[in-house]
């Protein structure tokens, strides 16, 4: 590790200067590929890029905008989203950035908590959301557009006290800028210490409590130093697909790298049709994707199989499930396994060894005639991808491993950067998030009842609160210094809120949560207690919790307030023998669902991922030491094993 870290240290001390080491060392590289309306890809080199984030720089400094500014950024992945970071952080200024599926209250509400007098908006609808209610958002003076906007947007916006930019009469005016104004900009650049804020990552929105994750330029650097110990297949000019939010922390992390590693990026979309597309036309080496994205792609596989049925079906089903047999002995023949307590491999090795090399030649054939086709729609040259952003289900997992597509599993949260952990690629392990980022201290230690009993690391196979520790730590929540000192210790240990386990081979297992927070698998956090608030706040309904971590959407266990419910039967003449075939009936399951939608929905500012799909109602009310705390509080880990057969079945197929 010590050489990784001694031929990296010439990234810089801060982001815009590692783009400027890079564009220094491998100018005509392409950084970014961009299809344009003709459906061709426009290129910019390193050289071009810096060019350009220079030279936008040089404008936004006429604008004000200073060290220690925030500005937003309201953006899906697109070529100027980066330019406008770099250019805002080399001027010393920290981006406050947000996807374009935002709901409106929760861009006035960030823009507003940051005090941004400047914004930049991807179109003329993200500028509305902030425009519905202006004065929410009262020190807002300047919005930047990216695409073109028309005449009664721009009329709205000034009759609010708002000018409105474009974003490419920005760029010309940048190319105009003196040779004077350009090295302005490259001198606050050099001025940028480590220890500046760099952006403020908001983790929820405005219907839980809004944290405001503030990170440093040195967070990043510290995750691009290491990035050839954990990706060491990567070389330069090697191509990555970027389909996740770049707002979101893992994406805006994995830009950074691709600078680092010198590569460039094709910007595309999480859709199979558009993304297929960019892979067979570039051939991109590798990417990053939330669970939700990989699973989907296996589906998409296994579906198009089914349309074909027969004995094409039947030969997919056979190679996947000898894919799975093979790789399964491999693992223990050769020691890929998760070791949770000391064992002896040669036992592994003697049990394992025989169908290992019987299926072997078997495997080797299914590979030749179906996996390698399978492999091929990824682009032809992507044999490694990353999955992100929650956890990878088994099934999913155990799929790419079979048709021997290494998905290698990584694990963080925002408040750590976020990269804690990443399966190797040349020891990949199934069942675990792989080995502790070398930029990053890990250990587990001894909680009960949310409380920490000792700082003391317990031994691998132990089960235990996950705290992180590093320079890619973040500094703490924006204007919260009461919660920053309750998630990092005066060691500087962060508390992740999750449940783990380290492994023999110093690699994490993620269990689950302590904390409330529940990650989907597309990546979305979504905060219960708001949700469930706003639920019990009908007469029909006593306790609501929430369920659906690493789950495609959310669910929930629902105890109605019983006298309301008979009252409401008898209003209504439903017969019924007994409470519980009550409230199987459809007309107390739809009462219950009306209650629900009414309350959880965009026009109450929940957004579409915050919706309770599913949900199950039960019969008894929650009892204290039971489900309840002595504070009345839910204990969310005792309602999970209680209600296990009820949770599973609101996520059953």
């Amino acid at each position: 590790m010590a050489l990784i870290l001694e031929n990296d240290k010439t990234l810089g001390k801060n982001v815009p200067l590692m783009l400027r080491s890079r564009m220094q060392e491998c100018p005509d590289v392409v950084l970014q590929y961009v299809k344009n309306d003709d459906k061709k890809y426009d290129t910019y080199t390193y050289r071009r890029v810096y060019t350009r984030v220079v030279e936008l720089a040089a404008v936004l400094k006429k604008f004000g905008i200073k060290r220690g500014d925030r500005v937003g950024l309201i953006s899906d992945n697109r070529r100027e989203w980066l330019v406008t970071d770099l250019a805002l952080l080399s001027l010393g200024a920290a981006d406050v950035p947000r996807g374009c599926d935002s709901m409106g209250s929760e861009i006035r509400f960030i823009l507003s908590y940051v005090e941004c007098a400047v914004c930049f908006f991807e179109n003329a609808r993200q500028l509305q959301k902030v425009l519905e209610k202006i004065e929410e958002v009262p020190l807002l003076k300047d919005a930047v557009l990216f695409d073109s906007a028309d005449a009664e947007i721009k009329s709205l916006a000034e009759e609010k006290g708002i000018r409105v930019h474009k974003f490419i009469d920005l760029e010309d005016e940048g190319r105009k800028s003196t040779e004077d104004e350009r090295k302005s900009v490259e001198e606050e650049m050099d001025k940028t210490s480590p220890d500046e804020i760099a952006t403020i990552i908001f983790t929820s929105g405005t219907t839980g409590n809004p944290k405001g994750v503030m990170l440093s330029h040195d967070s990043y650097i510290a995750q691009c130093e290491v990035i050839h110990e954990a990706l060491p297949f990567l070389k330069q000019g090697d191509i990555w697909l970027s389909i996740l939010p770049v707002w979101h922390s893992f994406e805006r992390a994995v830009n950074y790298l691709i600078i680092a590693l010198k590569n460039g990026m094709i910007y595309s979309r999480p859709a199979a049709s558009v993304m297929l597309a960019d892979m067979e036309a570039l051939h991109p080496n590798t990417m990053c994707g939330v669970p939700r994205l990989w699973e989907s792609v296996a589906q998409g596989f296994f579906s198009a199989m089914k349309k074909k049925g027969g004995i094409t079906l039947a030969l997919f089903d056979t190679a996947v499930s000898v894919g799975k047999v093979y790789n399964w002995a491999k693992d223990r023949v050769f020691g890929l396994i998760c070791r949770y307590r000391k064992t002896m491999r040669l036992v592994d090795t003697v049990v394992c060894i025989v169908p290992f090399l019987l299926l072997a030649p078997i495997n080797a054939l299914f590979d030749l005639i179906i996996f390698k086709k399978i492999r091929a729609k990824f682009g032809g040259n992507m044999h490694y991808a990353i999955s992100g952003g929650g956890s990878l289900q088994p099934d999913t997992d155990a799929f790419y491993h079979a048709i021997n597509f290494k998905l290698l599993e990584g694990y963080g949260i925002t408040e750590a950067g976020p990269i804690l952990s990443v399966r190797r690629p040349y020891k990949p392990r199934s069942g675990c998030v792989g080995q502790v980022y070398a930029s990053a201290q890990v250990k587990i230690v001894a909680m009960e009842d949310g409380k920490i009993l000792s700082q003391e690391p317990l031994p691998p196979g132990k089960t235990g609160l996950v705290l992180a520790k590093g320079r890619q730590i973040m500094k703490g929540y924006y204007k919260n210094p009461e919660l920053t000192e309750k998630t990092i210790d005066k060691d500087g240990w962060l508390n992740t809120g999750d449940i783990g386990m380290m492994t023999y081979d110093n690699e994490i297992k993620i269990i689950g949560r302590a904390k409330d927070t529940i990650v989907l698998l597309g990546g979305e956090n979504i905060e219960p207690l708001p949700i469930e608030q706003a639920a019990c706040t009908s007469s029909y309904i006593e306790t609501v919790v929430l369920e659906g971590q690493d789950q495609k959407y959310i669910a929930a266990l629902v105890v109605p307030s019983k006298d309301a419910v008979i009252a409401y039967a008898e209003e209504n003449r439903i017969v019924f023998e007994t409470y519980e075939a009550l409230l199987e009936s459809n007309e107390i399951q739809s009462l219950i669902r009306g209650e629900l939608d009414k309350r959880i929905c965009a026009e109450e500012g929940f957004r579409p991922c915050e919706y309770i799909y599913k949900f199950v109602l039960l019969p008894e009310s929650f009892e204290q030491g039971k489900e309840i705390n002595a504070k009345m509080e839910v204990m969310r880990h005792k309602v999970v094993k209680i209600y296990e057969k009820q949770i599973k079945s609101l996520f059953s197929k």
